[in-house]
């Protein structure tokens, strides 16, 4: 009976860690349950048996995704702007274009929202990280401040610098981390 169980826990794990790759790289309502399926070595049956639904299976999987990119964020100590600098690059170089894709996407449903969520994470992240820095700006700027560095964090600042205008990463975190050091003198 405990081997069935374990086997049922290796199968679980297999069709969230499929649907977790797929949507790291689409992040979209086209991901089809066999293609989960078939990078599982399940059937599309087994798939629903053991999530219930393509939605639950998507919710889990976005779970993992988020952890997993968490992770990346982990290390970095509030008041290091170039640790952070480096953290948000870490993760747009490797997630930026699914971010980019779901943002396009998020008029529909299933897509929304992935991308509020991702929204309120950024906002979070960007105010602990910056937090000493932001304690040092006058109370009735703190608002625009931290809107103007979530902007200035956003994946579309890294894809108009690596991307639209050809910089190389070093060159474009130089200028993400000029930028967040000149809102903070200005604030």
């Amino acid at each position: 009976m405990a081997s069935r169980a374990e086997s049922a826990e290796r199968t679980k794990q297999r069709i969230r860690a499929a649907a977790a790759s797929q949507l790291r790289a689409r992040l979209r309502s086209d991901i089809r349950l066999d293609d989960i399926a078939a990078d599982a070595g399940v059937t599309v049956q087994t798939v629903l048996r053991v999530h219930g639904s393509k939605a639950e299976l998507f919710r889990v999987a976005f779970e993992d995704l988020v952890a997993e990119m968490r992770d990346g964020f982990t290390h970095v100590e509030p008041g290091e702007i170039g640790a952070a600098v480096r953290a948000w690059f870490d993760h747009y170089e490797e997630f930026g274009g699914v971010v980019l894709i779901s943002l396009a996407d998020e008029h529909l449903p299933e897509v929304a929202p992935i991308v509020a969520t991702g929204r309120r994470r950024h906002r979070q992240w960007v105010e602990t990280v910056l937090a000493p820095q932001l304690r040092q700006v006058a109370t009735a700027d703190r608002g625009r401040v931290l809107d103007a560095l979530v902007c200035a964090t956003d994946v579309y600042f890294w894809k108009l610098l690596r991307r639209d205008m050809g910089r190389s990463r070093d060159e474009a975190e130089d200028t993400m981390e000029h930028t967040i050091r000149a809102l903070l003198g200005a604030g």
